[in-house]
């Protein structure tokens, strides 16, 4: 038995799940038959729905997805659509409505979008930090997602702009953040010209265009907080995800000494892009080899606060990109009674960061580190990717690309 679908997009006219939308048709159907027919018909009617709405429909299903391509006026799109949290099988291209820009919005073609962690952690409603999951279940929807498209951080080209928006113009290529909106695991994204947007740094792809903004603008934003002078030590924990690898480039950039921690098939990456020192934290705990750091940045949830902030230098600063509540209440009272600072506050990603990205990777500065690119086909082995936190840098779907690179 099969309970009734959701919707797959937001437009009333075609938002519909598989049995609303035949009775939809079905009753206009039936109210231009013939008076002696209509009664005949009426009757039986609601019995044929009802094991229509009981029974799986797949042929109808079907029916439905090209229906929706063919309507007419009515422009469609594909997309990795997830219906119900779980594991990377409940990931689908589907066809699904294509956006239309309003007056203040821009309509941008999707080339690349990078795969999260936090797409996969969306996906399976399994969160690193648990004090949010309540708060975001009830905003993010109870038994289903209510934003069944993910993908935050993407690159493409202007496809139409509202007529309100003159930053941009139709052929511009851009990449940036979608944030919360998410939608950029699809042909198209429609946003508000206010998003954080830029033009594509020129010398790079798509695909390393599109695993810039999540890394670049979180790592930027911290190692901005923490002042970093040259010749000071920073010691980067988790340092070979997508906010790591720009973590260990622009501390290095700003003059200072790198520590990774991560596991030992990083290691080879990680120095290749500028880490200093390497610490295998399968083999040692950073906190208890007696080495002191003036800037601690740390992606990893569970990682020992004491511990932490007792491996600062006196004025030492702590920059938690993952924090526990207990690791805020008690950043409060570090950083107003003792010498010692311990940070937190959630990135901006704002425009200007962006753009102080794109200079500095014109300029050769920093790169993107991107570990593997897979299709549209291949959502759901890009996320058990990225679970399986073995990945080089970052993981990608490129639009319109049928194997993997």
């Amino acid at each position: 038995m099969r309970k009734r679908g959701r919707p797959l997009n937001g437009d009333p006219l075609v938002n519909f799940s598989v049995p609303d939308y035949w009775i939809f048709t079905k009753a206009i159907d039936v109210a231009m038959l013939p008076p002696p027919l209509f009664f005949f018909v009426a009757v039986l009617n609601p019995m044929i729905v009802w094991v229509l709405s009981e029974e799986e429909t797949p042929a109808l299903r079907v029916d439905f997805e090209k229906l929706n391509e063919n309507i007419p006026g009515r422009l469609s799109m594909k997309a990795v659509v997830y219906t119900t949290y779980g594991s990377p099988d409940v990931l689908q291209v589907k066809t699904v409505e294509k956006p239309v820009p309003k007056a203040d919005e821009i309509l941008i073609h999707v080339h690349a979008a990078e795969v999260t962690k936090a797409d996969c952690e969306m996906r399976s409603f399994n969160f690193q930090v648990k004090w949010f999951w309540l708060p975001l279940r009830v905003a993010w929807g109870l038994k289903q997602p209510k934003k069944q498209i993910l993908g935050g951080y993407f690159a493409g080209k202007v496809e139409s702009v509202g007529k309100a928006v003159s930053k941009f113009k139709k052929g511009d290529p851009v990449f940036g953040s979608a944030g919360l909106r998410l939608g950029a695991h699809a042909e198209y994204v429609c946003l508000p010209a206010s998003c954080t947007l830029a033009p594509k740094p020129c010398n790079v792809s798509v695909e390393e265009a599109a695993a810039v903004p999540l890394g670049g603008l979180n790592a930027l934003h911290f190692l901005r907080k923490a002042n970093i002078q040259n010749g000071e030590k920073i010691l980067i924990n988790g340092a070979g995800g997508s906010i790591g690898t720009f973590g260990v480039q622009i501390a290095k950039s700003m003059g200072a000494e790198v520590t990774a921690v991560d596991s030992t098939i990083k290691e080879e990456m990680l120095r290749r892009i500028g880490a200093d020192h390497f610490i295998d934290y399968t083999k040692a705990d950073f906190t208890k080899r007696g080495q002191q750091y003036d800037v601690i940045f740390s992606m990893v949830a569970k990682s020992s606060y004491t511990g932490c902030v007792n491996a600062l230098t006196p004025k030492g600063r702590y920059l938690m990109a993952n924090p526990r509540i207990s690791d805020m209440l008690r950043s409060v009272l570090t950083s107003a009674f003792t010498d010692k600072k311990a940070i937190f506050a959630f990135a901006g990603e704002k425009e200007e960061e962006l753009l102080v990205l794109k200079e500095m990777i014109e300029a050769g500065k920093i790169k993107s580190i991107v570990d593997k690119v897979y299709s549209f086909e291949q959502a759901a082995d890009a996320h058990r990717r990225v679970e399986t936190e073995k990945r080089l840098g970052s993981v990608v779907i490129a639009v319109g690309k049928s194997r993997m690179q």
